[in-house]
Protein backbone atom coordinates (compact mmCIF):
# COMPACT_ATOMS: atom_id res chain seq x y z
CA UNK A 1 0.00 0.00 0.00
CA UNK A 2 1.61 3.33 -0.94
CA UNK A 3 0.44 6.42 1.33
CA UNK A 4 -0.84 9.01 -1.27
CA UNK A 5 -0.51 12.95 -0.85
CA UNK A 6 -3.95 13.87 -1.96
CA UNK A 7 -7.35 12.38 -0.53
CA UNK A 8 -8.91 9.87 -2.86
CA UNK A 9 -12.41 10.31 -4.16
CA UNK A 10 -15.10 7.66 -2.53
CA UNK A 11 -18.54 9.18 -3.61
CA UNK A 12 -20.30 12.37 -4.83
CA UNK A 13 -23.20 14.30 -3.57
CA UNK A 14 -24.44 15.64 -7.20
CA UNK A 15 -21.27 17.35 -7.59
CA UNK A 16 -19.75 17.96 -4.52
CA UNK A 17 -17.00 14.99 -3.95
CA UNK A 18 -16.76 13.40 -0.96
CA UNK A 19 -13.30 12.45 -0.39
CA UNK A 20 -11.98 9.62 2.21
CA UNK A 21 -10.67 12.57 4.58
CA UNK A 22 -13.72 14.26 4.54
CA UNK A 23 -15.69 11.14 5.05
CA UNK A 24 -13.28 10.47 8.53
CA UNK A 25 -13.50 14.11 9.20
CA UNK A 26 -17.79 13.61 10.07
CA UNK A 27 -16.80 10.47 11.73
CA UNK A 28 -14.55 12.55 14.32
CA UNK A 29 -16.99 14.52 14.33
CA UNK A 30 -19.80 12.02 15.47
CA UNK A 31 -17.35 10.58 17.93
CA UNK A 32 -16.47 13.71 19.49
CA UNK A 33 -20.42 14.84 20.12
CA UNK A 34 -21.71 11.27 21.29
CA UNK A 35 -19.27 10.91 23.58
CA UNK A 36 -19.59 15.10 24.78
CA UNK A 37 -23.37 13.62 25.04
CA UNK A 38 -22.66 10.92 26.90
CA UNK A 39 -20.36 12.92 29.38
CA UNK A 40 -22.81 15.91 30.39
CA UNK A 41 -26.01 14.16 30.01
CA UNK A 42 -26.23 13.38 33.83
CA UNK A 43 -24.06 15.47 35.66
CA UNK A 44 -22.52 14.91 39.06
CA UNK A 45 -21.14 16.86 41.96
CA UNK A 46 -18.60 13.61 42.19
CA UNK A 47 -18.02 12.89 38.62
CA UNK A 48 -17.28 9.73 37.87
CA UNK A 49 -17.00 7.51 34.11
CA UNK A 50 -16.62 9.45 31.33
CA UNK A 51 -17.98 12.94 33.09
CA UNK A 52 -14.32 12.45 35.10
CA UNK A 53 -12.46 11.69 32.35
CA UNK A 54 -13.44 14.77 30.46
CA UNK A 55 -12.87 16.83 33.34
CA UNK A 56 -9.66 15.76 34.36
CA UNK A 57 -8.28 16.84 30.77
CA UNK A 58 -10.00 20.20 30.82
CA UNK A 59 -8.93 21.16 33.96
CA UNK A 60 -5.26 20.33 32.83
CA UNK A 61 -5.47 22.19 30.07
CA UNK A 62 -7.65 25.31 30.91
CA UNK A 63 -4.80 25.48 34.01
CA UNK A 64 -1.99 26.10 31.01
CA UNK A 65 -4.26 28.53 28.86
CA UNK A 66 -4.93 30.34 32.25
CA UNK A 67 -1.11 30.56 33.14
CA UNK A 68 -0.67 32.65 29.78
CA UNK A 69 -4.13 34.26 28.90
CA UNK A 70 -5.26 35.07 32.09
CA UNK A 71 -8.56 36.84 32.13
CA UNK A 72 -9.01 36.07 28.89
CA UNK A 73 -8.60 32.10 29.31
CA UNK A 74 -12.74 31.58 29.55
CA UNK A 75 -12.98 33.17 26.20
CA UNK A 76 -10.08 31.10 24.25
CA UNK A 77 -10.33 28.32 25.68
CA UNK A 78 -13.45 26.77 23.63
CA UNK A 79 -11.50 27.34 20.72
CA UNK A 80 -7.99 25.66 21.93
CA UNK A 81 -9.69 22.49 23.63
CA UNK A 82 -11.26 22.23 20.56
CA UNK A 83 -8.65 22.18 18.15
CA UNK A 84 -6.81 19.76 20.36
CA UNK A 85 -9.89 17.15 21.18
CA UNK A 86 -10.08 17.28 17.17
CA UNK A 87 -6.77 16.76 16.03
CA UNK A 88 -5.91 13.99 18.90
CA UNK A 89 -9.19 11.93 17.74
CA UNK A 90 -8.04 12.47 14.53
CA UNK A 91 -4.15 11.50 14.90
CA UNK A 92 -5.11 8.26 16.88
CA UNK A 93 -8.00 7.35 15.12
CA UNK A 94 -5.90 7.05 12.33
CA UNK A 95 -4.13 4.36 13.79
CA UNK A 96 -6.99 2.09 14.00
CA UNK A 97 -6.75 -1.06 11.91
CA UNK A 98 -8.54 -0.51 8.66
CA UNK A 99 -7.33 2.81 8.25
CA UNK A 100 -5.54 2.69 4.61
CA UNK A 101 -6.27 -0.86 4.19
CA UNK A 102 -10.09 -0.99 3.76
CA UNK A 103 -11.31 -0.14 0.61
CA UNK A 104 -12.11 -0.59 -3.14
CA UNK A 105 -9.93 -1.61 -6.11
CA UNK A 106 -10.82 0.71 -9.11
CA UNK A 107 -9.51 1.50 -12.93
CA UNK A 108 -7.74 4.73 -13.59
CA UNK A 109 -6.30 5.23 -16.54
CA UNK A 110 -5.98 1.67 -17.70
CA UNK A 111 -4.46 0.65 -13.90
CA UNK A 112 -5.89 -0.91 -11.26
CA UNK A 113 -5.54 1.57 -8.46
CA UNK A 114 -6.40 0.53 -4.56
CA UNK A 115 -8.72 3.54 -3.21
CA UNK A 116 -8.93 3.42 0.86
CA UNK A 117 -12.13 3.99 2.58
CA UNK A 118 -11.10 5.56 5.36
CA UNK A 119 -7.75 7.68 5.76
CA UNK A 120 -6.08 9.45 8.29
CA UNK A 121 -7.40 13.53 7.99
CA UNK A 122 -4.30 15.27 9.06
CA UNK A 123 -2.41 13.61 6.40
CA UNK A 124 -4.48 14.91 4.24
CA UNK A 125 -3.14 18.96 3.13
CA UNK A 126 -6.50 20.33 2.96
CA UNK A 127 -7.10 19.39 6.57
CA UNK A 128 -4.42 21.01 8.62
CA UNK A 129 -4.79 24.03 6.09
CA UNK A 130 -8.01 24.48 7.09
CA UNK A 131 -7.64 24.62 10.67
CA UNK A 132 -4.17 27.02 10.23
CA UNK A 133 -6.51 28.94 8.40
CA UNK A 134 -9.39 28.70 11.73
CA UNK A 135 -6.45 29.36 14.08
CA UNK A 136 -5.25 32.58 12.30
CA UNK A 137 -9.05 33.86 11.79
CA UNK A 138 -9.13 33.67 15.24
CA UNK A 139 -6.36 35.24 16.12
CA UNK A 140 -6.91 38.34 14.25
CA UNK A 141 -10.59 38.59 15.58
CA UNK A 142 -9.86 38.56 19.09
CA UNK A 143 -7.20 40.52 18.40
CA UNK A 144 -9.40 42.93 17.31
CA UNK A 145 -11.62 42.57 20.11
CA UNK A 146 -9.48 43.36 22.87
CA UNK A 147 -7.33 46.50 20.93
CA UNK A 148 -9.77 47.54 19.58
CA UNK A 149 -9.85 48.78 15.27
CA UNK A 150 -7.27 51.28 15.80
CA UNK A 151 -5.45 49.52 18.06
CA UNK A 152 -4.55 46.46 15.54
CA UNK A 153 -4.41 48.65 12.65
CA UNK A 154 -1.39 50.78 15.45
CA UNK A 155 0.10 47.12 15.37
CA UNK A 156 0.90 46.65 12.04
CA UNK A 157 1.44 50.33 10.80
CA UNK A 158 3.12 53.60 12.50
CA UNK A 159 4.83 57.10 11.48
CA UNK A 160 7.73 55.99 12.63
CA UNK A 161 9.87 54.48 10.23
CA UNK A 162 11.52 51.77 12.17
CA UNK A 163 7.93 50.47 13.91
CA UNK A 164 6.29 50.42 10.09
CA UNK A 165 9.39 48.47 8.92
CA UNK A 166 8.88 45.95 12.12
CA UNK A 167 4.65 46.09 11.26
CA UNK A 168 5.55 44.95 8.00
CA UNK A 169 8.11 42.03 8.92
CA UNK A 170 5.04 41.15 11.24
CA UNK A 171 2.36 40.80 8.20
CA UNK A 172 4.75 38.73 6.51
CA UNK A 173 5.35 36.38 9.56
CA UNK A 174 1.45 36.06 9.26
CA UNK A 175 1.45 34.28 6.21
CA UNK A 176 4.96 31.69 7.72
CA UNK A 177 2.35 31.25 10.76
CA UNK A 178 -0.14 29.76 8.27
CA UNK A 179 2.64 27.45 6.64
CA UNK A 180 4.22 26.29 9.41
CA UNK A 181 0.97 24.94 11.38
CA UNK A 182 -0.72 23.70 8.93
CA UNK A 183 2.81 21.70 6.82
CA UNK A 184 4.36 21.09 10.98
CA UNK A 185 0.73 18.61 11.32
CA UNK A 186 0.60 17.34 7.78
CA UNK A 187 4.26 16.43 7.57
CA UNK A 188 4.15 14.57 11.12
CA UNK A 189 1.46 12.71 10.58
CA UNK A 190 1.96 12.22 6.77
CA UNK A 191 5.37 10.95 7.44
CA UNK A 192 4.05 8.91 10.61
CA UNK A 193 1.61 7.07 8.14
CA UNK A 194 4.33 6.71 5.26
CA UNK A 195 6.12 4.74 8.02
CA UNK A 196 3.99 2.29 9.50
CA UNK A 197 2.25 1.37 6.06
CA UNK A 198 6.22 0.75 5.10
CA UNK A 199 6.87 -1.19 7.90
CA UNK A 200 3.66 -2.76 8.13
CA UNK A 201 3.96 -4.56 4.65
CA UNK A 202 7.56 -6.07 5.71
CA UNK A 203 6.68 -7.28 8.64
CA UNK A 204 3.26 -8.52 10.63
CA UNK A 205 2.52 -8.19 14.67
CA UNK A 206 5.57 -7.52 16.70
CA UNK A 207 8.14 -5.47 14.32
CA UNK A 208 5.75 -2.38 13.80
CA UNK A 209 4.13 -1.89 17.45
CA UNK A 210 6.80 0.26 18.82
CA UNK A 211 6.35 2.68 15.66
CA UNK A 212 2.70 2.31 16.87
CA UNK A 213 3.60 3.11 20.29
CA UNK A 214 5.79 6.17 18.58
CA UNK A 215 3.13 7.44 16.35
CA UNK A 216 0.93 7.70 19.84
CA UNK A 217 2.98 10.15 21.22
CA UNK A 218 3.34 11.89 18.16
CA UNK A 219 -0.11 12.39 17.77
CA UNK A 220 -0.23 13.69 21.45
CA UNK A 221 2.22 16.10 20.92
CA UNK A 222 1.51 17.44 17.52
CA UNK A 223 -2.07 18.08 18.98
CA UNK A 224 -0.82 19.92 21.60
CA UNK A 225 1.45 21.49 19.98
CA UNK A 226 -0.95 23.55 17.47
CA UNK A 227 -3.53 23.88 20.57
CA UNK A 228 -0.49 25.98 22.55
CA UNK A 229 0.91 28.01 19.11
CA UNK A 230 -2.55 29.00 18.97
CA UNK A 231 -2.95 29.91 22.15
CA UNK A 232 0.79 31.97 21.86
CA UNK A 233 -0.22 33.82 18.76
CA UNK A 234 -3.71 34.97 20.38
CA UNK A 235 -2.31 36.38 23.46
CA UNK A 236 0.60 37.94 22.12
CA UNK A 237 -1.77 39.58 19.20
CA UNK A 238 -4.50 40.76 21.75
CA UNK A 239 -1.80 42.20 24.11
CA UNK A 240 -2.04 45.62 25.10
CA UNK A 241 1.34 47.38 24.99
CA UNK A 242 2.12 49.96 27.15
CA UNK A 243 3.68 53.40 24.93
CA UNK A 244 6.78 54.74 26.42
CA UNK A 245 7.33 58.10 26.74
Amino acid sequence: MEASLIAENIAHIGSFPITNSILVTWLITLILSISAFFATRKMQAVPTGLQNFYEMIIETAYGVVEDLAHTRAKVFFPYLMTFFLFIITANWLGLLPGFGTIGLNEIEDGKEVFIPLFRSVNSDLNTTLSLALISLVLTHYYSVRYLGIWGYIKHWFSLNPVILFVGLLEIVSEFTKLVSLSLRLFGNIFAGEVVLSTISSMFAFIVPLPFYFLEIIVGFVQAAVFMMLTLVFMVLLSEKHVEEH
